[in-house]
């Protein structure tokens, strides 16, 4: 069944009189679980990219590079740990942006361009605020499964020595959903792609990536590069990992500034890509 067919299904389901309370109460988890079955599509993909990104990761940085660089810095390590236990956190909130940004673009986009499948939602009882809603969680139920999947390979790695290292976990999801809530706004507010999403994937991904922190500390870039990192939620939510998987002392106000810079963004994402929904669904 194609997503258009699937979407008018849903929504005639939707439209009897004995279902219109139910719609009102639950579209948001109705539309959730149209966008999981859609998921099913690439499926092997995820699974694939979940188990394929941090084995490729974790090799190449715990036996390759992270062994060339713990016999220079010797039992110093960086930040006094193996160089696999420093990145890990990075990489984990890294796989999280990378699934908010494969399920909050394109998708997005095309359930207005494409498949039309949100205007179809909008028809029923489901309202624009349900629609951001089930989308947003369909999105984290696959940033959870990767993160999930990351940080089990972390720590059989040996990468996690601290009993709080399962907090990186949360953190690394809220950098997700700081990064793909504006990003889904951006992408509802598109008539067309016109290689948006390119530019953002080659300009803003891959500078963040390399930039916030992620192979070495923030503080040994130029003072211009550093900037880049406190913009960047990557840099953020990777500090708060570090702090839950090996103790990085961090100081108490920075803590603070780390957990409330990716969840204003979190936030505000969330309230703008509503307003983008509710002006776009209304034409």
């Amino acid at each position: 069944m194609s997503l258009e067919k699937s979407a008018h299904s849903g929504a005639r389901a939707l439209m009897g009189p004995d279902r219109g309370a139910k719609g009102r109460r639950w579209g948001w988890w109705y539309v959730t679980e149209h966008r999981l079955k859609t998921m099913r599509a690439y499926l092997w993909s995820i699974l694939m990219g979940s188990v394929g990104s941090p084995l490729f990761y974790l090799f190449s940085l715990g036996v390759g590079l992270g062994a060339l660089v713990d016999s220079q810095t010797g039992s110093r390590g960086i930040a006094g740990v193996p160089y696999v236990t420093y990145v890990g956190p990075a990489l984990l909130a890294s796989a999280a942006i990378t699934g908010a940004f494969e399920e909050l673009s394109f998708p997005v986009i095309g359930g207005f361009k494409w498949s039309k499948e949100f205007y179809s939602m909008n028809a029923t009882v489901v309202r624009a605020s349900q629609i951001v809603w089930g989308v947003t969680l369909a999105a984290l139920f696959r940033i959870v499964f990767t993160v999930a999947v990351f940080w089990t390979f972390l720590a059989l790695f040996g990468a996690v020595p601290s009993a709080w290292g399962p907090f990186a976990v949360p953190t690394s999801i809220l950098g997700g959903l700081a990064f793909g809530a504006p990003l889904m706004a951006f992408a509802a507010s598109l008539e067309d792609d016109d290689g948006w999403f390119a530019l953002i994937n080659r300009f803003v991904i891959a500078p963040l990536f390399l930039f916030s922190g992620t192979f070495y500390p923030l503080d040994t870039l130029p003072v211009g590069l550093q900037a880049v990192g406190w913009i960047s939620p990557l840099w953020h939510v990777t500090e708060l990992g570090r702090m839950a998987t090996f103790g990085l002392p961090v100081a108490p106000w920075l803590a603070v500034v780390h957990l409330v810079y990716p969840l204003t963004l979190a936030v505000g994402g969330l309230v703008l890509a509503y307003r983008v929904f509710a002006r776009r669904l209304s034409k």
